[in-house]
């Protein structure tokens, strides 16, 4: 997992959420940028998460009003994407068995 959180918000939300996966922090979203998948809040958009009390800016490192896009690639040792699921929506989330099937087919 790469996120534009600070590695000690990071490591709260890893232990948190009892996940056992890395959570490796992109600060200034550099990795999601090469991937092109970084987009900008717009002013009312921002306005309303900060009347939600909800400030970007106490997670993420770099400009905290970016973020990349929720997305799940597999990426093969040549560097080639097989595999690609990306969503605006940060609610929605691909089930990981849907994952664990796409690599398998690729095994094959």
């Amino acid at each position: 997992m790469i996120s534009p959180q600070t590695k000690e918000h990071s490591r709260s939300f890893k232990e948190e959420k009892g996940l056992s996966m890395e959570i490796l922090s992109d600060p200034g979203n550099r990795v999601g940028e090469k991937y092109g998948l970084v987009y900008s809040f717009t002013e009312e958009l921002k306005q309303a998460y900060l009347q939600l009390g909800i400030d970007l800016a106490e997670y993420n490192s770099g400009d905290p009003w970016r973020l990349p896009l929720v997305c799940r690639y597999i990426i093969d040792r040549e560097g080639i994407i097989q595999y690609a699921i990306v969503s605006a929506d940060h609610t929605d989330r691909v089930e990981p068995e849907h994952t664990l099937k796409a690599l398998e087919a690729l095994e094959k």
